[in-house]
């Protein structure tokens, strides 16, 4: 053979069977390569991991669900059990907050009755005598509102409904009852007007003596002035002011001021609401009458003043904040003004304001007596000199009566 001929290439039969051969491998290489890639993709994760995670998961939520909302086995409770217990300490809490506003009370009438020592405002000597019995708890206080020109006025009363030496001190021991005339001083300390109470009080001994200059524009302020005296002086439940031309059943009062003795706050009178008066020179004009808003308004709801009551906490609260507390033109205004905001109840009596004969003696008859006795056209009984005695007479309730009376 030549050498031209064994340089010749493969012959194309040769390089096709060949050919064919890569094919056929390379196939089944793709084919096995597909299988296995095919059966990785489609292996379904084991169903027991699956619930091993579920059962993981689901006992943390267990856990935070009980965390947040505890079982109602030990949480809920019996709902009267539960409004019980509230009642409980809603009560705890009023009696402790009782318990504070009974002891600032006290303090502070201590602080007002050590004031009235250490400034040595002058007082009858017959108060003297009864600071010692302070201790003592007494029913009330009646303090008649009085004047350095109402001399006849006073020995109307003492002739009538007050009781006098030896039957005033026994209505003070057996009854607990403390009736004075209260008047303070002149603007002449030691003058003649001062030096006449002086001798009326040493024959009677039935003044209570303020630190106050008497004026008639001034009795809002002698009305401060007063409560805080008295409530310095006496421990009593009840303290009254009644004017000295007013007829006034003493055990009739006592009987109608116990049935409030268990309130903390009662504030008792005739309750009304007048006209404030802005025109200057008619009686009962209001200076600060733009206070209480447009003209033709009318007052709050307060007790006419020819006679009220009113609590120890009340009479304690005006001594505490007498230099901050409002004077008006009309006392009875201001007294009313002072409890304004204050949790007091208004107790509207109206057997405290009677008419003279024949109004209070029809009532009498009836079987219900009337405590205070007045003619509204004079603002007390008029011409009360002379005809206090009459009502008296008509319109007593009798002197067995007070010497009878349990309070």
């Amino acid at each position: 053979m030549s050498l031209k001929s064994r340089a010749e290439p493969p012959s194309s039969s040769s390089r096709s069977v060949l050919s064919k051969k890569w094919t056929l491998l390379l196939c089944v290489g793709c084919f096995c390569a597909g299988m296995l890639f095919t059966d990785r993709m489609w292996n379904v994760p084991d169903s027991k991991g699956i619930t091993r995670t579920t059962s993981v998961e689901a006992e943390k939520l267990k856990l935070i669900s009980e965390g947040c909302n505890p079982p109602s086995k030990e949480v809920r409770r019996d709902s009267k059990e539960i409004i019980g217990e509230v009642f409980k300490t809603q009560n705890a809490i009023h009696t402790l907050d009782k318990t504070i506003s009974n002891l600032e009370m006290e303090l502070a009438a201590a602080r007002a009755a050590q004031e009235s020592v250490l400034s040595r405002s002058p007082q009858s000597e017959d108060s003297k005598m009864n600071r010692p019995s302070r201790r003592r708890r007494y029913l009330m206080v009646v303090g008649i509102n009085t004047a350095f020109s109402s001399r006849r006025r006073r020995d109307s009363v003492r002739a009538t409904w007050m009781p006098q030496g030896a039957k005033r001190k026994r209505l003070e021991e057996e009854k607990g009852i403390i009736v004075r005339f209260v008047i303070g001083h002149s603007a002449t300390p030691g003058g003649i007007l001062d030096r006449a109470i002086e001798a009326e009080d040493l024959k009677h001994g039935d003044f209570l003596r303020l630190d106050h200059v008497e004026g008639y524009l001034e009795l809002s302020a002698k009305t401060k002035i007063y409560f805080a005296t008295a409530v310095s002086l006496w421990d009593a439940d009840f303290y009254v002011k009644v004017d000295d031309d007013v007829h006034v059943n003493i055990a009739t009062l006592g009987e109608t001021l116990v049935r409030h003795r268990p309130k903390p706050r009662v504030y008792i009178g005739c309750m009304k609401s007048g006209p404030v008066l802005s025109q200057k020179g008619v009686r009962y004009h209001e200076p600060e009458y733009w206070k209480f808003g447009e003209s033709g308004n009318k007052y709050f709801r307060h007790a006419t003043g020819q006679l009220y009551a009113i609590s120890k906490d009340l009479a304690t609260y005006i001594s505490i904040n007498q230099h901050v507390l409002h004077k008006y033109a009309n006392e009875d205004v201001s007294l009313g003004s002072w409890f304004i905001g204050l949790d007091v109840e208004h107790i509207d009596d109206r057997r405290l304001c009677c008419g003279t004969p024949p109004d209070c003696e029809w009532k009498a008859q009836a079987g219900n007596i009337c405590v205070a006795s007045f003619d509204w056209t004079c603002s007390g009984i008029c011409r009360s000199a002379d005809r206090i005695k009459e009502v008296h007479r008509r319109c007593g309730e009798g002197e067995n009566a007070l010497w009878s009376a349990t309070f």
